[in-house]
């Protein structure tokens, strides 16, 4: 018997392309020095990366790293899909930067590098197949964003954010630690299938009392990642005081992150009996307390920290079927989590059309502002308001906002076939409740300007520069474009 594994470099070819990048950025930056093209082979880096993802995910599951039927890296199409979206967020995000980048408000070498590697771990991610690949990738996609996040220079507010950020990312990254720990002590595995083998033909390992614990420490330490309630205090502050194009990175790619790794862990590994039940709690408390607190936020990009919160209790809400017995047929379950992940993915093209909107409505450099500033900017600025509003709109589930409609359509219709009916009356009536903030933002944009309040983030704003606009306008096609099709993201949620 040999210990030499066969690696599969086509399985590999994702994380190859998004690691390449990293690598390539830090080499342009030594010899050229040109901060275009640092951003140019960043973005190209980016852009290669979503379209391997997508031809190495369009044929049949390829896996490397294996022992035996056991295997670290699994490439399918989920993985695909999470990889693909992760690379194009980046790229957004990277466009979204390039106006701060050129006022040298961050050093383009340093800020294009870090979140190549933060790309890097989100790529990855979606690939692992034990619990290790999944926690080194998960921390390779946050490690990046504390420097981020205090990388505007001169910003106070943006140097308490990453210290907060940091501080709460150390408690979830050494809770999910001891979690896999706790599960390796019980079980002798870390490989998520055998996992999930061994704890469902061998009930006594399931109901010891250090399972139960290693159940709950993991997910507790997860929750933090994604900011679902009570783990969730870090997220507003530091929302708002990161950069506006290192916010949206935090709302969307990061939190895809969190969410997919929660995701695979309770899929393929825990015992749906005992997750089902944390997970109904979870999506209640996350969904509620979002809504409500943010409905009196007057900032903007606290409010929009705050809505992310109540999303996410919306993506965890499909799988709070599985405390139910009927939920937890396999035809149940596979509902469920094609619609945890289907939601992931229109959320986060709508929120970071969002953000595309408060930056393309707001000076360079500066932050979200508070909603004040954004009065009248429809009589300003008509297009950027009117692709904002979109966004928001489609972040509450209205009509012509399909992608956010079809998303909740799809949570609630997987509630039903789990038999949690009582859980999709709580997300219709968040989803009420949502209605009041964001439609509020949104007739806030076409309000005349009450006397005495100036027009910061209107007659202020300095032109939009050409990538802003880009991204926007890529961003508001791609939720029209989501909504329109559905079903493709569903079919590759599924796979």
């Amino acid at each position: 018997m040999t210990g030499v594994q066969s690696v599969d470099s086509v399985a590999l070819l994702p994380a190859y392309l998004a690691a390449g990048t990293a690598v390539l950025v830090l080499i342009t930056d030594l010899l050229v020095a040109r901060p275009r093209a640092t951003v140019a082979v960043a973005a190209l880096g980016a852009l290669a990366t979503a379209v391997g993802s997508a031809l190495v995910g369009a044929g049949a599951e390829r896996r490397t790293f294996c022992v035996g039927a056991d295997c670290s890296w699994i490439f399918g199409g989920r993985a695909a899909l999470v990889g693909a979206v992760v690379a194009l967020l980046t790229l957004g995000v990277l466009g979204l930067s390039v106006p701060a980048l050129r006022a040298g408000r961050s050093p383009v070498g340093e800020y294009c590098f870090l979140l190549a590697c933060s790309m890097t771990g989100g790529v990855v991610l979606g690939a692992a197949g034990d619990l290790i690949t999944l926690i080194v990738a998960l921390e390779a996609l946050t490690l990046p964003l504390y420097v981020l996040v205090g990388l505007r220079r001169g910003s106070l507010a943006s140097a308490e954010a990453a210290l907060t950020f940091f501080v709460v990312s150390v408690v979830a990254t050494t809770l999910t630690l001891l979690g896999a720990a706790l599960l390796y002590a019980v079980t002798g595995g870390l490989h998520l299938g055998r996992l999930g083998t061994l704890l469902a033909e061998q009930p006594e390992l399931r109901d010891l009392p250090l399972t139960t614990a290693a159940v709950a420490v993991l997910l507790v330490g997860l929750a933090f990642k994604v900011a679902a309630v009570p783990f969730h205090a870090w997220a507003p502050a530091t929302y708002d005081g990161a950069p506006l194009p290192v916010a949206a990175y935090l709302s969307t790619a990061s939190k895809l992150g969190g969410l997919v790794a929660l995701l695979v862990v309770v899929q393929r590994a825990l015992p749906a009996d005992q997750t089902g039940p944390v997970l109904a709690l979870l999506a209640v408390l996350t969904m509620t307390v979002g809504n409500l607190v943010a409905l009196r936020q007057r900032r903007t990009v606290r409010l929009l920290a705050w809505s992310s919160v109540a999303q996410a209790g919306y993506i965890l809400a499909p799988l709070g079927a599985l405390a139910l017995a009927a939920g937890r047929t396999d035809e149940a379950r596979s509902a469920a989590y094609a619609a945890a992940v289907a939601y992931a993915v229109f959320f986060v093209v709508l929120e970071l059309a969002a953000f595309a909107g408060v930056t393309a409505l707001r000076p360079t450099g500066a932050d979200g502002g508070t909603l004040d500033d954004l009065r009248g900017a429809a009589r300003r600025h008509p297009w950027r308001a009117a692709a904002f509003g979109l966004a928001l709109v489609g972040l509450a589930g209205l009509p012509p906002g399909l992608a956010g409609l079809f998303a909740k359509v799809t949570v609630v219709r997987a509630l039903l076939d789990g038999g949690a009916a009582w859980l999709a009356l709580v997300v219709a009536l968040n989803a009420v409740i949502g209605l009041a903030y964001y439609l509020r933002v949104t007739a806030a944009l076409w309000a005349p300007n009450p006397v005495g309040i100036p027009n910061v983030g209107g007659a202020a704003a300095v032109p939009l520069v050409g990538v802003v606009a880009v991204v926007l306008a890529v961003a508001t096609v791609a939720a029209v474009v989501l909504g329109v099709a559905p079903q493709l993201v569903l079919d590759l949620a599924g796979r």
